[in-house]
């Protein structure tokens, strides 16, 4: 999943104003023609490797500006802030929002940059948990030299091999002077691990089953090793209240774990060998199924990319409790939404099961997209109770045809379920009693 070209007109052209040069200077500098470098900078043409070079030595050009948009979250970044109802009746489509970001990257930015301004003063949009989440939309939830340090980490303990608990726990040990002791759940009331830096030691709660257990000490062996890299992450981040950055803090250090559990390299390698098969995937890494749906979203390494999924979790009242997009472009309404006719709902009557159904939804987007989605429930072992909780991953599905799966799946859009908007917005009255879920499959 590669860009096969480069449209780049409005940095090229930037970057001939300051210079101040004429269209048939800059095109005899770099040994092209006016006409040529016209069309380059309206977009016509797209800007070749040769030519990229050329400028690169020319004019010292830094190449990374040339992905602005990146710092918006892309096509997918500005949908989702165009995906505001107050902007419903203007019906802009995707194909609108491609052309604004790549004819006028700047004014692009300065839109979000205003509409996140606004959201961040809004009483609506001061939620930690939800500010945190547009941060970690703005980056894809991909955040590369946090997962580059600890694949190689990874590797340097080879935690391929044998029992990955012990070469992190003996990791600890000899490199933080850790030890890491399970204690009865009435020991550690309302927590599952504590760290006590007076007796050196990791504490976890009993409670913790074994996946859990290897995610948390992993996740410490991160905030150890990466701690300035987080602080970096989270210092640049674009949130004013303490606890929106310690929310992302958490997000980061979380991701540092699942990185070390599944390095990158080795994981894309399995999941494209097994067709993202998600049981084997499960086994393979020893990890539960909520940690591997986090860590499918996270694959947007540049040259090296996985399929595009998003995450989303639910609570057993149907409330959505987490919801990643990663670079799927997926939009969904944190407020009011309620789909009583997708799988996530049903899963809770199917414990455990792998429930796999077509669907459509896109709000705010002129017509629904088509998803692949994935759910079954899980069982999150915590220090007071155990709660039940409905994990689904989804995908577009016209990425989704190799996959696991997605075999004996009918990818049809008119086979698909559609679900509408938040049922506070929507007012079909319908849409409270829907016809039963079509499911291709259940497992």
């Amino acid at each position: 999943m590669t860009d096969n070209s480069l449209l780049a007109g409005p940095a090229l052209r930037r970057l001939r104003k300051r210079e101040g040069l004429t269209q048939a200077a800059m095109a005899a500098s770099l040994g092209i023609s006016p006409s040529y470098l016209n069309l380059i900078e309206r977009n016509q043409r797209p800007l070749s490797a040769r030519v990229l070079v050329q400028v690169i030595e020319r004019f010292d050009f830094d190449p990374r500006s040339l992905r602005e948009d990146e710092a918006i979250g892309g096509i997918d970044g500005l949908a989702r802030r165009m995906s505001d109802p107050r902007f419903a009746d203007l019906a802009i489509d995707r194909e609108e929002l491609q052309e604004f970001l790549a004819t006028s990257p700047q004014a692009a930015a300065a839109f979000a940059r205003l509409y996140d301004n606004a959201a961040s003063t809004d009483p609506r949009g001061e939620d930690p948990v939800d500010l945190a989440r547009q941060e970690v939309e703005r980056w894809q939830n991909h955040f590369a030299d946090c997962d580059a340090a600890a694949e190689q980490l990874s590797d340097r303990l080879r935690l391929s091999r044998g029992d990955i608990a012990s070469a992190l726990i003996d990791h600890l040990r000899e490199q933080h002077r850790l030890s890491v002791r399970i204690l009865p759940a009435d020991v550690m009331p309302g927590l599952v691990h504590r760290l006590d830096l007076h007796a050196r030691q990791l504490q976890l709660s009993e409670m913790l089953p074994g996946a859990a257990r290897r995610f948390q000490i992993a996740r410490q062996v991160g905030a150890l090793e990466q701690r300035e890299a987080i602080e970096t992450l989270v210092a640049g981040a674009r949130l004013s209240s303490p606890e929106a950055r310690e929310k992302f803090r958490e997000h980061v250090t979380d991701y540092i774990a699942a990185a070390l559990l599944m390095p990158y390299g080795r994981f894309l390698r399995a999941c494209e060998q097994t067709g993202y098969d998600l049981a084997v995937l499960q086994r393979r890494f020893a990890v539960s199924f909520d940690q591997l749906a986090q860590r499918l979203t996270t694959l947007q390494r540049v040259g090296e990319r996985g399929l595009p999924f998003f995450s989303a979790r639910f609570g057993r009242t149907g409330r959505m409790v987490r919801f990643t997009a990663g670079a799927s472009g997926a939009v969904y309404p944190l407020t009011g939404a309620r789909w009583p006719a997708w799988a996530p709902y049903a899963a809770f009557e199917r414990r455990g099961t792998m429930l796999v159904q077509a669907v459509t939804f896109g709000e705010g987007e002129a017509a629904p997209r088509h998803w692949l989605t994935i759910a079954r429930t899980v069982e999150f072992d915590g220090a007071a109770c155990s709660a039940r909780q409905a994990i689904v991953l989804g995908i577009e599905a016209r990425f989704a045809g190799d996959m696991a799966e997605a075999r004996g799946i009918s990818l049809d859009p008119l086979d698909a379920v559609p679900l509408g908007v938040g049922c506070l917005r929507c007012g079909r009255p319908d849409c409270l009693n829907p016809a039963p879920a079509r499911y291709a499959r259940g497992e």
